[in-house]
């Protein structure tokens, strides 16, 4: 598919992040997680990122990158892969090009490592790797990288493969101001962390589409609430975030790292193996999974 193919296909509905499956010596388990993707690819996503950030892509080496990526396309059907990739410019681009050759669809830019880097910095960073792939490219906001709005405008004029804005810093400041400066020329995803706790806000400034990390365990649940926020549907939204979503935030918020921990802990709740997280992050505990299994449940009631 075309970077503008792509993006037209990314702005169309709900996306998702599947984690990546390891064996109990924290070995890729790719039979689990091919299995778990084409389970996952028959829900109407409008994409699944292979090796994102719920997909621990911070723990994976480039080499564990591509294999993954080629994964993922192995069974997703129609629906697009986009691939991990970040690090330093070296390693970015190094990564880029395994996804590509993996036969990823398009690419999520994560931020580059450690350092905090000026806005001239951050462009030149973006620019390398767009330049050493023919793949589209999202630019993701958050942490140590955060490109403001005439950096986003000068990327777009320069890189024609740049398609997507996603942001993760929650500044509805700053991402208004893209989504006004920039207008039609990206697709606009969503990236907190539970984003459906965010959705309804951002929707109002742009933001249409976003990253769902539920859609692992309860892709069902996922849906009816993206086709709610889409159709301002306030009471089904209502419903859902006090049925499900604010007490999965309180499990979520126990412990640092949790965000991607508590993914894993669900996809198992519901009969997959999707192994442990690879340290530094760390896997709930009994009593934790113990809550989300009940959380589970009574959602899917």
């Amino acid at each position: 598919m075309s970077p503008e193919e792509i993006k037209s296909r990314l702005s169309s509905g709900l996306l998702s992040f599947p984690v990546t499956h390891f064996d109990s010596d924290l070995r890729l388990n790719l039979a689990s997680y091919r299995e778990h993707v084409s389970w996952l690819s028959s829900f109407d996503a409008a994409a699944l990122f292979a090796a994102g950030g719920t997909g621990e892509f911070f723990s994976l080496s480039p080499e564990e990158v591509g294999e993954i990526t080629k994964a993922a396309k192995d069974v997703s059907g129609s629906v697009p892969i986009i691939s991990g990739c970040g690090y330093g410019i070296e390693l970015a681009k190094d990564v880029a090009r395994r996804a590509e050759k993996a036969g990823a669809d398009g690419l999520l830019l994560l931020p580059h490592y450690l350092i905090g880097a000026p806005q001239e910095g951050i462009y030149q960073h973006v620019k390398a790797v767009c330049e050493a792939t023919g793949l589209g490219v999202i630019i993701y906001n958050r942490a140590n990288s955060v490109a403001n709005a005439d950096t986003v405008a000068r990327l777009a004029d320069a890189c024609p493969n740049l398609i997507g804005f996603k942001d993760g810093t929650g500044k509805v400041d700053l991402v208004r101001n893209v989504t006004a400066k920039l207008g039609d020329r990206l697709c606009y995803i969503g990236g907190m962390p539970t984003h459906e706790l965010f959705a309804e806000a951002f929707n109002a400034v742009g933001v249409t589409t976003y990253s769902s990390a539920v859609f692992n365990f309860v892709p069902a649940l996922a849906q009816r609430f993206y086709k709610a926020m889409r159709a301002e549907d306030q009471k089904t939204m209502a419903t859902i975030l006090e049925g499900f979503f604010f007490e999965f935030a309180k499990i979520r918020d126990r412990e640092v790292g949790y965000p991607v921990s508590i993914i894993k802990a669900g996809v198992e709740l519901i009969g997959r193996t999707p192994g442990p997280v690879r340290p530094p992050l760390t896997n709930l505990k009994p009593d934790e999974k113990d809550m989300l299994a009940r959380l589970i449940e009574s959602a899917e009631g």
